[in-house]
């Protein structure tokens, strides 16, 4: 194989004849790993409205099949053990990295989608999902490790509980902004689930922290509770102090430093957008792509922007990257085969179910009856956001001693375990769900009624929509909205036979109120 700084087209003098040699191919890692991406993103987005609309399926499922297609598993196209420097142990420094730009992007994305001020107008309802309902996810998730998995000590479960508590921002995409969703899931079910999804991937690390303090208390590890540069202070001497690194270190630090950073960064960056357009300095291209730029410059030191910023500082990049992606938006700018069996049950049902159904009537402007806590609880996923609390997991504990060397070993085939049958399980539930709702019956959504244009004559008719004119779409239930209190939303105006409805026309006042608001 050529070396993978060659080039793909080598010609050669020969010595005798002068004439040029025939070309090599480069057959490197890096043209094999860019050539599937592409080929499966090609190929998925020619299929994207079929695949979606119809079949309601998202990008997880179809992507998971083929990297266990292509994957060191099978045919080994794809086998991380050979990339880079091909360095012994190097995969799980690449899952980490990855992981952490797949969910620093995303949280942007997640953060910035949501209503304008969205923080502060659901903040009782959010306080709810990140405190008493994942504090209830994680003993619940715990208990239910407990159970199935022998010779595995209670500290340890709650280690492992830990870092499969977040819901996955990714996931949770298709029951809260896909054709599905569109259709059948109310809006603001839709945006709790959202924000939850980002919010709580940043808010686990309170709970694996806490569970890494008292565990490597209890082990009486004499030189230290965790090496002073990966994040607990030195040498605890009782419960107290273990408790006290956990609150200073984690709490204030990582979660609360994390949040001010987040929002002081993404406040700065919608000053600056707003300056641009306003001078009319930034083109489409690059406007469109700031929130993509901005969640990666604060993840990772060596890449982008928040996720590098934060990695520089060693605080919370996850939650700080929701938090800009809201403040961003804040104005309304941007829009054993057997036990593991039993284990996946038990998490799935247990998981989220209990918590949402103990907490739900303190959301009741979010989560309205028993059967949308239900729906919100079982729509949990469990994703990248485990792959990365894993990852980083595995670094706080010393292998060498075999108490810590148990719960690694114990916890890697539990979370890829949960999380692969998480993909399974809830990205084949919503056509299984779209087929129950066509049997019974069961209506679509038609409330909040909003009027797009259309763009092109190529694109194809939104879910829950029908086309008003030749330059518009009429669209019920949307997601994206620009303004924070529903009594705000436009309202359409045009008069559609096939619907048999007729929309309101806005005062002249109100369009111009909305416009300055906006």
């Amino acid at each position: 194989m050529p070396h993978a700084n060659s080039t793909i087209l080598d010609l050669k003098v020969a010595p005798v004849t002068g004439l040029p040699a025939m070309p090599t191919l480069d057959v490197s890692e890096l043209n094999i790993v860019t050539a599937i991406l592409g080929s499966f993103a090609v190929l998925y987005g020619l299929f994207a409205v079929k695949i979606k609309s119809v079949w309601y399926l998202g990008e997880a499922l179809p992507a998971l099949l083929i990297g266990v297609l292509l994957g060191p598993v099978a045919a080994k196209f794809l086998d991380p053990r050979r990339w880079g420097s091909a360095a012994s142990g190097q995969e799980p420094t690449i899952t980490l990295g990855v992981m952490r730009i797949m969910i620093g992007v995303q949280l942007v994305i997640a953060g910035y989608q949501l209503p304008a001020r969205f923080l502060q107008w659901r903040r009782r309802e959010i306080a709810v999902c990140l405190i008493p309902v994942m504090t209830l996810m994680w003993l619940c998730t715990s208990m239910c490790i407990l159970a199935t998995i022998p010779n595995l000590p209670l500290l340890a479960t709650l280690v492992i509980g830990a870092c499969v508590t977040s819901t996955d921002p990714i996931l949770s995409q298709a029951v809260a902004k896909g054709p599905f969703a569109d259709k059948y899931v109310p809006r603001h079910l839709r945006e709790i689930i959202s924000a939850e999804a980002g919010a709580n991937d940043g808010f686990a690390s309170p709970f694996l922290m806490l569970s890494v303090n008292l565990m490597r208390f209890s082990i009486g590890r004499p030189e230290t509770l965790v090496d002073r540069d990966r994040g607990v202070g030195p040498r605890p001497s009782d419960l107290g102090i273990a408790i006290g690194n956990w609150a200073i270190e984690t709490l204030v630090y990582l979660v609360l430093l994390g949040s001010v950073y987040g929002a002081l960064t993404g406040f700065l960056a919608r000053k600056a957008v707003r300056f641009s357009l306003s001078h009319k300095w930034i083109d489409t291209e690059s406007y469109l792509l700031f929130p993509t730029a901005l969640g990666v410059m604060l993840k990772n030191s060596h890449k982008l922007f928040i996720v590098g910023t934060c990695g520089a500082i060693g605080t919370g990049d996850l939650l700080a990257c929701f938090v800009a992606g809201c403040a961003l938006n804040w104005d309304g700018q941007f829009l054993a085969e057997a036990e593991r069996l039993g284990l996946g049950m038990l998490v799935l049902l247990f998981r989220r179910i209990p918590a949402l159904l103990i907490t739900y009537k303190a959301m009741p402007s979010v989560v309205k009856s028993w059967k949308e806590a239900v729906f919100m609880g079982y729509f949990g996923p469990i994703g990248v956001g485990a792959v990365y609390y894993l990852e980083h997991t595995r670094l706080l504990f010393n292998r060498d001693n075999p108490p810590e060397k148990a719960v690694v070993d114990a916890l890697f085939p539990v979370v890829y375990f949960l999380v692969l049958l998480s993909i399974v399980v809830h990205g084949l539930s919503i056509p299984v769900l779209s087929v129950i709702y066509h049997c019974y019956g069961v209506g679509t959504i038609t409330d909040d009624v909003v009027e797009l244009r259309r763009d092109s004559v190529y694109v194809p008719t939104p879910s829950n929509a029908f086309q008003g004119d030749k330059n518009t779409f009429i669209v019920y239930n949307r997601f994206f909205r620009p303004l924070a209190s529903a009594s705000m939303l436009p309202l359409a105006h045009i008069h559609s036979e096939n619907q048999n409805s007729t929309h309101t026309e806005h005062e002249e006042d109100r369009k111009k109120n909305e416009t300055s608001a906006l």
